[in-house]
């Protein structure tokens, strides 16, 4: 895969772990502290940061924040031990891409940061619906955007806009395919196409447009 990724995390062994998982991969660059976090941010922009929750004087979602502001393209995966169900929302609620255990198999990374770099969360499944809820009720809120989803959607064909739904029940791209019988390269062309009209770059944010599409 043709990424830059940048490693985060204060352990040696965890670093080496991760890049051991990514190996013939993507390149991968290492770091054991904020200031250097920092100045690689800057310097090589990453694609993708793996970032370990217990990195010291981050601050947590606070500081993750205004990582985010020293390059808004890198997309953050949060790595951590155990973390509660509100403090994983908040960080999804900042901008981060996905959220899982410091120890996970490092084989399995190479699958988040592809999900990633398509446009897709990495987010429990028991998690998804209150961030739906919560990021719904905001949008329903503000009736000049809900005129706008709605006008923006009606771009959509109608293959679209069947798989548009599908990714508002929660639908894997798997599921997706054999419920439409297509195959998953097609439902990933679709949504390739339907993020570019749309103007969004995740499941997510289609996910809560969807909220506003008319029948079809």
């Amino acid at each position: 895969m043709n990424a830059v990724i940048l490693l985060a995390s204060p352990s040696p062994d965890r670093l080496c772990s991760w890049k051991q998982g990514l190996e013939g991969f993507a390149a991968a660059t290492a770091v054991s502290d904020l200031d250097a976090l920092k100045e690689y941010l800057v310097r090589i922009k990453p694609d993708v940061l793996l970032l370990q929750l217990e990195l010291p004087d981050l601050e947590g979602t606070k500081g993750i924040a205004r990582l985010m502001k020293l390059n808004p393209a890198t997309r953050i995966i949060v790595l951590s031990g155990e973390i509660s169900d509100d403090r994983e929302l908040a960080l999804f609620r900042i901008g981060v891409r996905g959220c899982c255990r410091s120890d996970i198999d490092p084989q399995l990374l190479k699958s988040i940061i592809v999900a990633i770099k398509q446009g897709e969360l990495w987010i429990r499944r028991t998690l998804t619906p209150r961030l739906l809820d919560e990021l719904g009720a905001r949008m329903r809120d503000d009736s000049d955007t809900r005129r706008a989803n709605v006008a923006r959607l009606a771009d959509l064909t109608r293959r679209e806009r069947e798989i548009a739904e599908l990714i508002g029940n929660g639908e894997c791209n798997k599921q997706i395919a054999r419920q439409l019988t297509i195959t998953e390269r097609t439902v990933k062309a679709h949504l390739t196409e339907i993020f570019r009209k749309l103007g969004i770059a995740d499941r997510l944010k289609l996910a809560l447009l969807v909220i506003d599409l008319p029948d079809v």
